[in-house]
């Protein structure tokens, strides 16, 4: 039985991106990451979840499995505006923190946007 945890929620909620990095400390602590790791993992899916914000998307969908080695995350946008930016300077910046922080990042793209975000993390 795989361990898993999910949830959706509105892009638009500063309070709601707290609650989300306490969480996604909480499931690091659960998968056996230390404190500056799970740190990292946390710095990641807020940064995907406002790389999402920015290419215009409303809500988005996170998915968490504990694995027997660290922790995987995958995000995906929900509810697309008209409004958003594909790839500005800020994307950049944070597809570089991504790739600098976990062990592997995918990224997925519709019509020039990223729509979704593959994060996993293992334990040292």
């Amino acid at each position: 039985m795989k361990n898993f945890f999910e949830f959706s929620l509105p892009l638009d909620s500063g309070t709601l991106m707290t609650t989300v990095r306490l969480t996604v400390g909480g499931l690091a602590a659960a998968a056996g990451l230390d404190v500056d790791v799970g740190e990292d993992f946390k710095v990641c899916v807020t940064e995907s979840l406002l790389i999402f914000k920015r290419n215009g998307f409303t809500s988005a969908r996170a998915h968490f499995e504990l694995l027997n080695d660290g922790l995987s995350a995958v995000l995906s946008a929900q509810a697309p505006s008209s409004e958003g930016e594909a790839d500005g300077l800020e994307d950049e910046i944070s597809y570089a923190l991504l790739g600098a922080l976990v062990d592997e990042v995918c990224f997925e793209r519709t019509e020039g946007r990223v729509n979704g975000i593959t994060l996993i993390k293992k334990s040292v």
